[in-house]
């Protein structure tokens, strides 16, 4: 029988993010381990950016995780299937998902990193048309210019169409294509009938992923706990739309 996405109610966000919490309960120290490298690189690109005097570029790189965000969500389903078979689940385990991984997940994280860069590229010659070459150090985002704030308005726009498009993509086809269940075509196709299938929901469930991760980001600290609670939240609501029979 062909595998069919299932519609989505209010109550499974609230299931899939209280199964999230409980999984990284389970999993605390692993799980925050492996998203700590992330946070790591998050510090660089905002000091690298601070004393290049483009600090508002930063806010646009934090944005841009949200592209390929998607493709570091398969260490966490083996470590989330491992809790639920009560076997320890060390950071190091995530790994063998990526060695292990299909092409077509592989052929996703290249769309997803491409479409970052062609983001980074294009938030930069905005910064440049609006921002110009006046230097703009951190301390300048407590009390951002007029020109900033427009800048700020029209990246996240663009930010968000770009981060809509990949999220409709990915948001079940990279599990599907982990846990063997469709080819990259299937798995593309059921992605996207799942999110417009549920369209509202989704879109909510995608609000909450990105206010949640850029959130996380920008303030750097809690991102380590905030990353894997909503991985594990993301797994948790694939198992709700596409549930093995």
């Amino acid at each position: 029988m062909a595998i069919q996405p299932r519609r989505l109610r209010l109550a499974h966000l609230g299931a899939a993010l209280a199964s999230g919490g409980r999984t990284f309960a389970r999993n605390p120290g692993p799980s925050a381990l492996l998203a700590l490298p992330l946070a790591v690189v998050g510090v660089l690109i905002w000091l690298i950016l601070g004393q290049a005097a483009v600090a508002p570029l930063a806010l646009a790189a934090s944005g841009g995780f949200m592209l390929v965000g998607p493709l570091l969500l398969v260490g966490y389903f083996e470590l989330a299937d491992r809790s639920a078979r009560g076997e320890a689940a060390p950071a190091a385990l995530a790994f063998t998902a990526y060695r292990r991984a299909p092409t077509g997940l592989w052929a996703i994280g290249a769309v997803c990193t491409f479409f970052y860069l062609i983001w980074i590229t294009d938030a930069a010659t905005l910064y440049g048309f609006m921002v110009g070459g006046e230097p703009r150090g951190l301390a300048t985002l407590l009390s951002p210019g007029t020109d900033v704030q427009a800048f700020l308005r029209w990246s996240s726009l663009m930010g968000a169409v770009l981060a809509f498009m990949i999220y409709a993509v990915t948001a079940f086809a990279v599990p599907l294509l982990h846990y063997g269940r469709a080819n990259l075509i299937q798995a593309v196709v059921l992605s996207v009938r799942a999110v417009f299938g549920n369209f509202l929901l989704a879109l909510l469930w995608g609000v909450l992923l990105a206010a949640g991760v850029i959130g996380s980001i920008l303030l750097l600290f809690p991102f380590p706990l905030v990353f894997p609670l909503l991985a594990y939240a993301s797994h948790a609501l694939y198992q709700q739309v596409f549930p093995l029979e």
